[in-house]
């Protein structure tokens, strides 16, 4: 048995449509009209596209002297690069038992390290951090009320974009979790880990963005900056870790732990929602094109591929659908619309007041 597809991921592997002995260990590529549906070409298209486009906003922003957008980009990455692989092959840190296997990511068009991190996931980390930090800056929260209320602010924007994205993602086989990896993987809301809810989709990137603000700066730059990127991004995942704590106190009682993990969700969003209701800062912060463009188009996205999922989502038995993939929760997909909906209202409104920016 290889060492890098034991039993668990290679049930889960080929339950997405390939056996994950038959990968490249560097990097495959292939076309895009060969991948498992149609929507998965156009959801590289649609992050890749907002990654790139916001690398380009942080550049401009950098050689104005501000250079978080910069930084947070950069540490997004470096993130990914500490958190990634301990996930896709818990064995090689000694973490198996800790952990278990995970989840698979579907074969996309670009894929490396054995198939397991599709680049569309490398470009998700910068694009998901720079759409929730740049709303919630053009909102004027990070100028009136600090780098702690504003990171805050970004949790929340994060937790209503990322989980409509989620709670798709394995009913479309972007992805699928082991769901018999009841270590990590449980309790879950539908198909998706409570965990992962939390804690990847919220904690995460607002203590990335808290880490960001208040070690870089907004002028800083050479090897001083390089240096500030670096320890972001790797102290970002210790936050996730205490943010795990209340839960792993009930560990063995789903139940229990699902009431935790609730609790927390909800105050991310009564938080977030009170800081972007009662913000009264000055409205004549610069509304950048990536705020007024990217954010939008990106939800837009997700829409039409909830929509073309609504009959099979509907018609699903037992939280299968015909095809056997598992769906996420709909209502709960439904609120973060709302919520995403919600900002970007918020966001158009300040913009009728602020000038805009390039």
């Amino acid at each position: 048995m290889s060492t890098v597809c034991g039993p668990d991921a290679e049930t889960v592997t080929r339950g997405l449509g390939f056996d994950c002995h038959d990968v490249s260990p560097v990097v495959s590529i292939r076309f895009p009209w060969d991948l498992a549906n149609w929507t998965m070409p156009l959801l590289e298209v649609l992050v890749i596209g907002g990654a790139v486009f916001a690398l380009v906003h942080a550049i401009r922003r950098h050689r104005e002297g501000d250079s978080v957008n910069l930084a947070l980009w950069c540490a997004s990455l470096v993130y990914l690069f500490v958190t990634e692989p301990p996930l896709y092959f818990p064995e090689w840190f000694g973490l198996d038992k800790q952990y278990g296997f995970i989840f698979a990511h579907n074969q996309f068009t670009v894929q490396f390290m054995w198939d397991r991190l599709p680049l569309y996931i490398v470009a998700f980390y910068p694009a998901i951090s720079q759409l929730a930090y740049e709303l919630v800056r053009s909102l004027g929260i990070f100028r009136s009320r600090g780098a702690l209320t504003g990171s805050v602010a970004v949790a929340f924007a994060c937790q209503v974009f990322y989980e409509v994205f989620d709670h798709i993602g394995p009913q479309l086989k972007w992805w699928a979790w082991n769901m018999d990896n009841h270590i990590v993987n449980h309790p879950a809301m539908a198909s998706v880990p409570m965990n992962s809810m939390l804690l990847f989709a919220s904690v995460s990137m607002g203590a990335m963005t808290y880490l960001v603000v208040r070690l870089v700066g907004s002028r800083r730059r050479g090897r001083a900056l390089v240096l500030r990127i670096l320890l972001a991004g790797v102290l970002t995942p210790p936050t996730m870790a205490i943010a795990g704590i209340p839960s792993s106190f009930f560990s063995g009682n789903t139940t229990a732990q699902a009431w935790v993990l609730g609790i927390e969700l909800a105050l991310v969003w009564l938080a977030g929602a009170w800081i972007v209701v009662s913000r009264s800062g000055p409205l004549d912060e610069p509304v950048s094109a990536f705020a007024r463009f990217y954010p939008a188009a990106y939800l837009g996205g997700m829409a039409v591929f909830w929509i073309s999922a609504l009959p099979a989502y509907l018609a699903a038995d037992n939280g299968i659908t015909s095809d056997g993939t598992p769906i996420g929760s709909g209502p709960y997909a439904l609120a973060c619309f709302v919520g995403a909906g919600l900002l970007l209202a918020a966001l158009y409104r300040v913009r009728r007041t602020a000038p805009a920016a390039v």
